[in-house]
């Protein structure tokens, strides 16, 4: 199976489609891996869907280690992905420290949300070695401010920044970037202007790649589904199927074994 390294996601490009998924554990990393998907990613939408938070703002480090540790233990040939939580990389000498315990922890690479506003962070964690995954449109850890999430790139201000955001983390070296809620045409022209693959999520079909949160695709969390997934199983609904099944065969023993034998 092939190993799938930063330098081989960034070299695949215009090559073939580039899928990515979310892990928060050691079975579903596993089971994924041996897909064959390129890239897992760690994400701090575990906040949401695993540690029943509002938002991603609540993830602290130690839970992104915890569970960065777990999905490591599966020994992934995929890229493994750590985001870096809320306020873990306000400064470079931070976000150095904070990158490293996620990368000694079992990373391949770290991905952070943001673009020339954080350049200091991401030159300094490059420069130290740890290869990293951009972010920009929609910024989840940006949700106490933007107040609601929406699509960025509508206005010129929004799509001039953008673009500038994307062609700036080009230049210091980010293998990849996602692009979350970026207005469809805009993503495509990012898409067709930058040297690394751009992985979609909730931007068009013009993107290199795209992600989603595996909770959304396979539906284990049937309580809120975003409108742009079209989920592929309804996991949740055969999950509770198989449950009450095994506790009805057990309450149909039980019965029969407290009923006085006719005998």
């Amino acid at each position: 199976m092939k190993i799938w390294t930063p330098e081989m996601i960034k070299a695949s490009k215009r090559r073939h489609f580039l899928s990515a998924l979310t892990v928060y554990d050691y079975p579903m990393t596993r089971m994924l891996d041996e897909l064959g998907i390129p890239m897992l990613l760690v994400g701090d939408s575990l906040g949401m869907v695993v540690l029943g938070y509002p938002d991603t703002t609540h993830v602290t480090m130690d839970d992104m280690l915890h569970h960065v540790k777990a999905a490591a233990r599966a020994n992934p040939k995929s890229c493994l992905v750590g985001d870096m939580p809320y306020q873990s990389y306000q400064s470079s000498e931070q976000a150095v420290r904070n990158a490293s315990r996620l990368f000694d922890a079992g990373a391949h690479a770290v991905k952070l949300e943001g673009g020339q506003e954080i350049g200091a962070q991401i030159k300094a964690i490059c420069s130290a070695g740890i290869p990293c995954v951009g972010h920009l449109g929609m910024l989840p850890q940006h949700i106490l401010e933007e107040g609601t999430y929406r699509i960025k790139g509508r206005s010129g201000e929004e799509q001039q920044k953008l673009m500038d955001d994307a062609a700036f983390l080009d230049s210091v070296g980010i293998f990849a970037v996602v692009l979350e809620l970026v207005e469809h045409s805009l993503a495509e022209e990012i898409s067709h202007s930058v040297s690394y693959p751009t992985i979609g999520i909730g931007s068009g079909n013009g993107c290199d790649g795209q992600i989603l949160v595996t909770h959304d695709l396979v539906g284990t969390f049937p309580w809120f589904r975003p409108k742009f997934v079209q989920a592929r199983l309804d996991a949740a609904t055969l999950m509770k199927a198989a449950v009450k099944d095994w506790q009805n065969d057990w309450e149909l023993l039980y019965a029969k074994r407290q009923t006085p034998s006719l005998d």
